[in-house]
């Protein structure tokens, strides 16, 4: 088998809505469509980037693609091809280390080649890696959860709630929500404001707080953190995500002695030695935190296999892992693999966030369509983005 073809595009998913670190006013994507042939076969998979990175526009162009044009790939015994190859082709003459921006480039094509060769076995992704990978298990759905609680400009409370309200008719039971975005304001006046905001929320999920995570973006140092936590712990959230710079790992073991309920990191660490760092100095506990490693962001896939092997080895369960991004290639890899579920975008970062639109979520649940591929094709406002490219 032989890639014949490829071919990228930059397509914006600017909004207006910010986290505590950031704003997405000139957030773009990098979409690519790799065309794959093997005699009179062939199959184009498509791949894009996460959310929270830009567009690769430059390290595709002079890097990652020319290094994959015309390269050969393995058969696999189920008709399609093994991707680890390619993965290697492209990473020839680069260096450890620096896993910023180019994981991120090497991702959308290994999403893509990923989404190509289920097409050529003529399985659904989540099949063909239950297959290769875990003993011929699927789960038969995944776990979802709405990401929102975004900041926007006169947002408050009251529209923070009917968004929310929004998520809960849609099916979802668990939503999250973002804090620590009140910049220049002192410590003690942002926590009760935001306490505010998370007690009105689990008032209108009947005080359950199990079904309510809240995101900081990496904002906080010790001292916030550790005050948020302590105001946090009473009300027993499903999670406290990225509270500290993920690359602070020591920081997030202090974090985790104090704070009892569960932590929820790893969306910005991109290769699986980064990982292994957080797992061998971050203090998080196998038996309630949450990591979150994006294969789109991280190398993708084949790097991603790596990153499950080594969590294993310490003892680690992949049910611990719920990838962020609400991508259809994550929610894949979440059913496939036996992962802890999938992060969820309903209302933000379109066309890329969201899943296939006949597939309904019921109790923060979702089963996956049996289409050949990742599923691009059952997903409309995005086919029609990766179609201009095919």
């Amino acid at each position: 088998m032989k890639i014949t073809r490829i071919r990228q595009a930059v397509s914006p998913i600017s909004s207006a809505i910010a986290n505590a670190y950031i704003d997405f006013s000139k957030m773009t994507a990098s979409v690519v469509a790799v065309t794959v042939e093997d005699g009179g076969r062939s199959a184009t998979g498509f791949g894009f980037n996460s959310n929270g990175r830009y567009a690769q526009e430059g390290l595709l162009r002079e890097r990652f693609i020319p290094r994959l044009e015309g390269c050969a790939l393995p058969p696999h015994a189920d008709g399609g091809f093994d991707p680890a190859p390619a993965w290697a082709a492209m990473m020839k003459n680069e260096k450890p280390g620096g896993h910023g921006e180019r994981s991120v480039a090497v991702g959308v094509l290994d999403m893509a080649l990923w989404d190509a060769t289920a097409k050529l076995a003529n399985k659904p992704l989540w099949k063909l890696l239950a297959d290769r990978f875990n003993g011929g298990e699927a789960d038969p759905s995944a776990w979802i959860y709405a990401a929102g609680g975004y900041y926007y400009p006169g947002k408050g409370v009251g529209e923070l709630l009917e968004e929310m309200r929004r998520y809960l008719g849609l099916g979802y039971s668990v939503v999250k929500m973002k804090i620590g975005g009140a910049p220049g304001t002192p410590l003690k006046d942002a926590l009760r404001e935001d306490i505010t905001r998370i007690e009105a929320v689990l008032g209108l999920l009947g005080g359950d707080g199990s079904r309510l995570c809240v995101d900081v973006n990496g904002r906080f140092g010790l001292h916030a953190a550790l005050a948020y936590g302590a105001a946090l712990t009473p009300y027993g959230l499903r999670w406290y995500e990225e509270p500290l710079d993920p690359l602070d790992f020591s920081t997030h073991a202090t974090l985790a002695e104090h704070y009892p309920h569960p932590i929820a990191t790893g969306e910005n660490l991109f290769s699986m030695v980064d990982a292994r760092n957080l797992i061998r100095h971050g203090g998080l506990r196998p038996d309630r935190d949450v990591l979150q490693f994006d294969p789109a962001l991280s190398y993708g896939l084949v790097e991603y296999l790596r990153t499950l092997d080594m969590l294993r080895a310490h003892g680690w369960s992949p049910r611990r892992c719920v990838p962020h991004g609400g991508h259809q290639f994550a929610l894949n890899i979440a059913v496939g693999l036996g992962l802890g579920g999938n992060e969820s975008y309903p209302e933000v970062f379109a066309p890329f966030g969201g899943f296939a639109d006949d597939t309904p979520v019921q109790d923060s649940r979702i089963s996956m369509p049996n289409a050949p591929g990742i599923g691009f094709e059952r997903k409309n406002d995005l086919y029609a983005v990766m179609r201009r490219l095919a």
